[in-house]
């Protein structure tokens, strides 16, 4: 796989795992510091299967860390997966070099 299409691939991980309201409004909650996932199911008032399916999101993402503490699992944002979705965005601004997304294969007939 090219550097390019890693990028490319990397970007669409970013994108994806923020293009859900909901993961967003972890995300704005984590930005205090770590929380329990027991206060973010209570805070969204939703089940703990539904909030796993977002939290794994956002972790395969990289967009947060996890530890286990007893039963417990504690989230924090990470800062530099961040940093690389804001760096993405700033290389599509005109005249900037960066993330290049590699045209479609042609399907063969």
């Amino acid at each position: 796989m090219s550097d390019t299409s890693r990028s490319t691939d990397r970007a669409a991980e970013l994108f994806h795992a923020l293009a859900d309201p909901t993961r967003l409004m972890i995300l704005s909650e984590l930005r205090d510091g770590e929380q329990c996932v027991c206060v973010l199911a209570e805070r969204f008032e939703t089940g703990q299967s539904r909030l796993s399916f977002h939290m794994k999101t956002l972790k395969d993402a990289g967009l947060v860390t996890d530890r286990r503490q007893g039963r417990w699992i504690y989230y924090a944002l990470n800062p530099a997966a961040l940093e690389d979705a804001g760096s993405v965005l700033a290389s599509l601004r005109p005249g900037r070099a960066g993330v290049r997304v590699a045209p479609p294969a042609r399907a063969r007939v």
